[in-house]
């Protein structure tokens, strides 16, 4: 989901929490003392968003890991950051900064659908801060434009790339142990813009 920053006049964690939860109409993101707006994400983005939820809410419903996934709005600290990613995993005991248990610190999956405005920055920055995160396991990034899904994956003090680019391929969560076809991320999205050369 795009952000858009806000005045540049410098908080500190506490600061944004506390702003933070009593904002009702939007939600912001914190790194390195700047605040950003969240705003609207498009028609493919929600479907796409929708469909990940589906689909990883059911199967956990009976994975023996206990994982569970949270949408958009469920917050994550990263060091001294604070995201609200697309979608997040969390397997066994969910924990949070403190007992409002808004703000998760121990995710295992980070999915982000990429924006125009964001791209750039989810690839970059916000991946650093990410790996960061000590029980990250895997970043996925979800193109909206078309199929395409990009996944990073832990692998000791490295990270591995794997690009998927088909609706015939098969996404493969290996932290979580669970397989899922890029038709089904990607039903009902119609894309309408030419395919983005990178």
């Amino acid at each position: 989901m795009p952000a858009q920053p806000q005045e540049k006049n410098l908080m500190s964690p506490a600061e944004y929490l506390e702003m933070e939860r009593t904002s009702l109409d939007i939600k912001h993101e914190f790194f390195n003392g700047e605040v950003f707006a969240m705003v609207g994400a498009s028609r493919n983005h929600n479907r796409i968003n929708v469909n990940l939820t589906k689909k990883l809410g059911i199967n956990f419903e009976t994975n023996p890991a206990h994982c569970e996934v949270f949408s958009n709005d469920m917050r994550v600290k990263t060091a001294e950051n604070y995201t609200y990613p697309d979608l997040t995993i969390s397997c066994g005991d969910a924990r949070f900064e403190d007992d409002k248990f808004d703000t998760l610190t121990n995710p295992v999956i980070v999915i982000e659908i990429l924006s125009d405005s964001t791209e750039r920055f989810d690839r970059t920055k916000k991946f650093a801060y990410y790996r960061a995160i000590p029980t990250l396991q895997e970043y996925i990034l979800v193109s909206q434009h078309e199929c395409w899904v990009e996944q990073y994956i832990r692998q000791n003090d490295m990270w591995g790339y794997q690009s998927y680019d088909g609706l015939e391929q098969i996404l493969k969560l290996e932290s979580v142990n669970f397989e899922l076809p890029l038709s089904e991320i990607y039903l009902n999205v119609a894309f309408e813009d030419e395919p983005r050369k990178i």
